[in-house]
């Protein structure tokens, strides 16, 4: 008899790293970004696989080309904004091909939960000529990444694995295996393996016959697959929409595309031929929609469903409604006021607060970046006034310098978060120096990369598997860079803060101004507490406290004085210090 197989609720993040786990790999690399995180930390808990954070996403694809060079199956895995900086590397790798397995993890966010923007990286694995495989749920997470460290070995390539948010952080039931250990590949030394132009032209060639190849192999590969149904109507689809389409058509004729690029041309064509009716249902881009019509094939797709947002079955039961026969779900009336919405805010005694109360109080103008300090940007900080991408705002400023020249000067501020400044910022700062910029620039060092879930950094003194590792010291560096002048300041002394923005607005050089304060959140953090407390007698009702932006300060609703909730406050002291009539105050003694 059969033992039964070992089965986890796993979310597709966590399907990916088990997959990995289970496929032998041995290094894996990244930079934390949602929704991808949490692969690279799940990677980190397995003793056989050498985990570790990356500086940026660029150098995280570096290193696995290396790792996969030097004989080990090695994974890289990032948000969709990250291949980008990793662009550069990844399409030479397409060249270059791999001695061990490579697979590469590209985690897209239709919706825009948690991004800048909302590009479709499907596109990626045309552009640099790399197969791609799109799981739909956690079993085929684990399931296809297996399959692709075989592919990259097989076909001499990297592989692209494409997730969204739904896959990432949905859970589903997965059946588990055991390890595979395979043998490390011995690195020989080969010209061919240098990306020179004589060398790159000959590549190219092996590029496209390998194309042809894995586009064979898809039209009969197990993850491509023909589920018959009624014969008037068939959908071609892939990831997550495929489950919305299914639950929307259940009697439908599915193609369901795992491995979906290259195209499995031949399997399409059959497919279409079997169906009275063809629809393209997917998401973002009409991706496998263009290369569908490219074949002649007659389609129906982004004429009928958004290209902007995430599907589900509500929105393409909509779109689709002429093409099912389920009527449409009743739409509840609301008959009482809608509850409003709450945007995301600064925690409660986050170092970074004081901080955009005091350069919304001096009228700064100030270019933001990516980390949690981009909620500066709303009310009731209204402080940012650009956010681009990761390791922008530095540059942005020199460029408002350049074009606004003496209108700017004195008021121009740069903020960024430690991780985010050795992501991408210290060439930003480099050029800065370079070409005379002189706004100043805030590095808000809060000691761990805390919007995407407290992941160390080279700046935390510890690295992904929690070791001890050496800690960067932020103001040798910025000087290094040629930075004359760079202060340290608490954020939560606002009179020093205030004072020392001031001075350093005014001086003829580019400045740094480190604000240290760790992050409330973090688990080793003990700060001395002083209590606060409020004499609502005292309180005159001037709002000064509202400004911080504090989900710990509230309004009375029947008197409209300032309240302060304790489940919430935890006591750093921020409204006491603007606190003019001295209604909130703190204690001059530490709590023992």
């Amino acid at each position: 008899m059969t033992q039964p197989k070992e089965r986890a609720f796993l979310s597709g993040n966590a399907a990916l790293a088990r997959g990995a786990w289970e496929a032998g790999i041995k290094f894996a690399s990244a930079y934390p970004g949602t929704p991808s995180t949490e692969i690279l930390e799940l990677c980190g808990k397995y003793k056989e696989i050498d985990a570790q954070w990356a500086v940026n996403e660029k150098t995280a694809m570096e290193t696995v080309i290396g790792a996969s060079l030097g004989g080990v199956r090695a994974l890289c895995s990032q948000k969709h904004v990250g291949l980008n900086v990793a662009a550069d590397p990844f399409f030479t790798a397409a060249y270059l091909g791999v001695n061990a397995g490579l697979v590469v993890i590209t985690a897209d966010d239709p919706g825009m939960h948690s991004s800048q923007n909302e590009q479709d990286n499907r596109n990626y694995a045309r552009h640099a000529k790399i197969p791609m495989f799109e799981p739909s749920d956690s079993q085929e997470c684990k399931d296809m990444i297996i399959e692709a460290f075989n592919l990259s070995e097989k076909y001499n390539t990297p592989v692209l694995i494409r997730t969204t948010t739904r896959v990432s952080h949905s859970e589903s039931t997965v059946e588990l295996g055991e390890r595979t250990e395979v043998p490390n590949k011995e690195f020989a030394k080969d010209i061919n393996r240098c990306a020179l132009p004589n060398i790159s032209r000959k590549l190219h060639e092996k590029v496209e016959e390998r194309q042809a190849k894995i586009a064979e192999l898809s039209n009969t590969i197990k993850f491509n697959r023909i589920e018959k149904g009624s014969e008037k109507l068939g959908i071609i689809t892939s990831g997550i929409s495929y489950c919305h389409a299914k639950e929307v058509f259940p009697e439908a004729s599915f193609l369901k595309l795992g491995l979906s690029y290259p195209f499995p041309e031949k399997l399409i064509k059959e497919f279409a031929q079997s169906v009275e009716q063809v629809i393209v249902i997917e998401e973002n881009d009409p991706f496998i929609e263009n290369a569908v019509k490219a074949m002649g094939i007659k389609c129906e797709g982004k004429n009928l469903l958004p290209e902007c947002g995430e599907l589900n079955p509500d929105i393409i039961h909509q779109a689709l409604k002429d093409y099912t026969d389920k009527p449409l779900p009743a739409v509840k009336q609301i008959t009482e006021t809608e509850i409003p919405g709450r945007p995301p805010v600064l925690c409660p005694g986050c170092p970074h607060r004081g901080v955009f109360y005091t350069l919304r109080k001096l009228g700064c103008t100030v270019m933001g970046d990516i980390g949690c300090y981009s909620l500066g940007a709303y009310a009731p900080h209204n402080a940012l006034h650009s956010i681009v991408c990761m390791g922008a705002s530095i540059t942005t400023a020199l460029g408002m310098e350049k074009a606004m020249k003496e209108n700017i000067h004195g008021k121009l501020v740069s903020v960024i978060g430690e991780s985010t400044f050795m992501h991408s910022g210290m060439t930003g700062l480099l050029d800065t120096i370079y070409n005379k910029g002189r706004h100043l620039t805030i590095i808000l060092d809060n000691s761990i990369t805390a919007m995407t879930g407290h992941q160390p950094n080279p700046a935390s003194g510890k690295n992904l598997k929690g070791e001890p590792a050496k800690a960067v010291n932020l103001e040798a560096l910025c000087s290094a860079l040629g930075v004359e002048v760079v202060k340290s300041v608490d954020p939560f002394d606002l009179a020093t803060l205030e004072n020392t923005i001031k001075e350093c607005l005014q001086d003829e050089r580019p400045t740094v101004i480190i604000t240290k304060r760790p992050c409330f959140l973090l688990k080793d953090y003990k700060p001395a507490i002083k209590l606060v407390s409020i004499n609502s007698e005292k309180c005159v009702k001037c709002g000064m406290c509202f400004k911080l932006g504090c989900p710990a300060i509230e309004k009375n609703p029947k008197t409209g004085k300032t309240v302060i909730n304790t489940a919430l406050c935890v006591h750093c002291g921020l409204c006491a210090k603007v606190c003019k009539p001295q209604a909130i105050t703190q204690a001059n003694e530490e709590v023992k």
